[in-house]
């Protein structure tokens, strides 16, 4: 169905850049007339939300149990301003990154955030939400906002009532609001059913692991108690040890995050950058060297280093540092570096990795709604640690089985990435007009509505900028 979608019969020139051609029946208003700015403030009692670049506006608590971030919100909440559900909220220091929505809650948000309300009803607000989460419209509101630098960057509310917005007749908002929810579950749908395969795939990659840091290759070797009743026996011959004594060097990156690009000096890598199989870093953001030599100085990672995630939703990965240049890490991740003659790095990315090793660590976390590592309690994990000539071979044969698993993996994370671009590009084709889904919602099943993606997931917000109280 989605295949056979068609562009309009006829177009007229938007006479807006980031619009382009427009179907010649719809009307380009500017937002002053299609919106009213809101601000009812003294409603302390009503729960806090957030909005966010990745799911626009959700519940704070569903952002902070994700993440290592803390409620920075004010005690006194009485400027806070009301939010009621079909409203349109935006992070004016970050619309121009995507973080706009329309609430599905009443909820109250920081006084530094822009609330509007429509003038009429006959509108949809979840068109305008499809609408103002492209790429297009957040290429609109960075030309409209206003500072010396993108991390100062604001969309004031009289500019964001500046911009000229298209409206459909209210029955093709309707169509296109109904076109959207079916496509975007039905993508959805294709997205999850590829990670489940993925969760199959890691549980094939734990079983080899967990075999090879805790048994090593051959299996008739003899065993002793290790003492630690999560690990059970051990090889005889094996060492037990805390990460402390088998590392010249556990520190975690810098406690303040510094203004970042996406060019620049030196890579800023954050957890999202840190993947198995290395550093990725087609997605990294870049510092000034002035703010890289102090990061530096501190956490000096070099390459074959071990990095760990200690911090958020995916706390507990490990990986060997890859690359051969410099680069500046945030504090959600702690650099490891062995000592040469105890331990190779391979292997302990491999024992950091394992799960029953996660599963440990984890209980350890007392409190807090977020994972969070401290560098005492890294420095205390327990490690189990063969002779340096066994640890090499052990760490060949586990990579040699986990490269062909990695393989797929990587291809089917490949597939989702491509879905969802493919989703975000339908999106904005339907809700500027470029293809017509007037006919093809005729023809949506019943259940057309149900299954959307969960707005309330923790999924890919772990990176996600907090500010709360963000500049007034």
């Amino acid at each position: 169905m989605i295949a056979d979608l068609k562009p309009y019969p006829a177009y007229r020139d938007s006479g807006l850049p980031w619009l382009g051609k427009v179907p010649e029946h719809w009307i380009i208003n500017p937002n002053r007339a299609i919106f009213r700015e809101i601000n009812d403030c003294g409603h302390e009692e009503a729960e806090m939300l957030s909005v966010t670049i990745k799911k626009g506006i959700i519940r704070q608590n569903t952002l902070l149990s994700g993440s290592s971030k803390k409620d920075s919100s004010r005690q006194d909440k009485s400027a806070y301003k009301l939010v009621q559900p079909d409203d349109i909220a935006y992070n004016k220091m970050r619309a121009w990154q995507g973080a706009i929505g329309v609430s599905e809650y009443r909820g109250i948000i920081s006084p530094a955030y822009i609330v509007m309300r429509l003038r009429s009803s006959l509108n949809y607000p979840r068109y305008f939400h499809h609408l103002y989460r492209t790429p297009l419209f957040a290429k609109e509101a960075e030309r409209l906002s206003y500072g010396i630098t993108s991390d100062m960057w604001s969309l004031r509310s009289e500019h964001f009532k500046m911009i000229y917005t298209p409206l459909p007749p209210p029955d093709e908002q309707a169509a296109i609001v109904r076109f959207l929810n079916w496509s975007n579950g039905q993508l959805e749908k294709a997205i999850r059913a590829k990670r489940k395969v993925i969760t199959l795939l890691n549980e094939q990659k734990q079983a080899i692991i967990h075999r090879a840091v805790t048994r090593g290759l051959d299996p008739s070797v003899p065993l002793k108690p290790s003492g630690i009743h999560w690990l059970g026996d051990i090889p005889a011959h094996w060492e037990l040890r805390r990460i402390s004594t088998a590392c010249d060097l556990v520190v975690d990156g810098t406690h303040f995050s510094p203004p970042n690009e996406s060019v620049g000096e030196f890579l800023y890598i954050t957890a999202k950058n840190v993947k198995e199989y290395g550093i990725e870093t087609s997605n990294a953001t870049y510092i000034k060297a002035m703010d890289h030599r102090d990061i530096y100085r501190r956490c000096p990672v070099r390459k074959y280093d071990v990095i760990y995630i200690k911090d958020g939703a995916t706390a507990g990965l490990a990986t060997v540092n890859n690359l051969d240049e410099e680069f500046s890490m945030l504090s959600s991740i702690a650099l490891l570096r062995p000592k040469p003659s105890v331990l190779f790095p391979d292997f302990l990315a491999l024992s950091l990795n394992d799960r029953l090793f996660k599963q440990n660590a984890l209980s350890k976390v007392v409190g807090g709604a977020m994972t969070r590592f401290t560098i005492a309690l890294i420095k205390r994990f327990p490690l189990l640690i063969p002779p340096l000539s066994e640890q090499l071979l052990i760490a060949s044969a586990v990579n040699n089985e986990l490269n062909p698993i990695l393989s797929v993996q990587s291809n089917i994370e490949r597939e989702i990435e491509l879905l969802r671009e493919y989703r975000t590009r339908l999106v904005a084709d339907v809700v500027t007009g470029k293809l017509d889904v007037r006919e093809a919602v005729m023809n949506l099943p019943d259940e057309a509505l149900i299954d959307l993606p969960d707005n309330n997931s923790v999924e890919g917000l772990e990176d996600e900028p907090f500010e709360e109280e963000a500049i007034l």
